[in-house]
């Protein structure tokens, strides 16, 4: 005996069977979009912050360096 191909040649409980596992699959797939989606959303806030956070930091290292001369003296670690 061949397995049914068509729509037509299939028992009405094995479509509704079918039916009701590709909605739970998409049911679940939107889910997981939903959550990757505001994944993202705080991803790109965080991100956005932390740029943000970056150029204040070169500002003030920009305005600490002012017209002062660099003395590499001052860099060495203190064990040196």
């Amino acid at each position: 005996m061949t397995e049914p191909t068509t729509p037509d040649e299939m028992p009405a409980a094995r479509i509704d069977a079918r039916l009701t596992a590709l909605e739970i699959k998409a049911s679940f797939a939107e889910d997981l979009l939903d959550k990757l989606d505001q994944t993202v959303i705080r991803q790109q806030t965080q991100i956005a912050a932390l740029i943000s956070e970056v150029l204040h930091l070169r500002q003030q290292i920009g305005n600490a360096q002012g017209d002062t001369p660099r003395n590499l003296r001052d860099e060495l670690p203190p064990h040196f």
